[in-house]
């Protein structure tokens, strides 16, 4: 997640915390979208009630996207137990993103992070 974190904002909370990414805003360190957000309360997960809210703290940013990675990220759903690429084409490219070719940048800048070679 760190490397997540380091792609996404230098792991520095935004200010604004909230930008307009393509289409929708995404917020806060990890840069989360409002679906995101609902996604990852249905894992019951305590986000301080509030997307915008959540996304102002690191610490419901990271719980957010474990309960979105815990709803998505599964073996069941993807058909293998999830890896590190999974996990970050999956916050990038939403839930079918590690499958979704328009990630692969993403996950290399990830890899990078996280000291790894691999081929695009």
């Amino acid at each position: 997640m760190q490397c997540i974190c380091q792609v996404e904002s230098n792991c520095k909370m935004p200010n604004p915390v909230c930008r307009m990414d393509v289409v929708s805003f995404s917020c806060g360190p990890y840069q989360i979208k409002e679906p995101h957000y609902h996604d990852a309360k249905l894992m019951g997960k305590d986000l301080d009630g509030d997307w915008k809210k959540c996304t102002e703290t690191f610490d419901c940013s990271e719980r957010c996207v474990q309960g979105y990675m815990a709803w998505y990220a599964i073996s069941s759903r993807i058909g293998h137990d999830p890896t590190c690429e999974d996990f970050a084409r999956i916050h990038n490219g939403v839930t079918n993103g590690y499958k979704n070719s328009k990630t692969l940048g993403y996950w290399f800048n990830v890899a990078t992070c996280l000291g790894r070679r691999v081929g695009l």
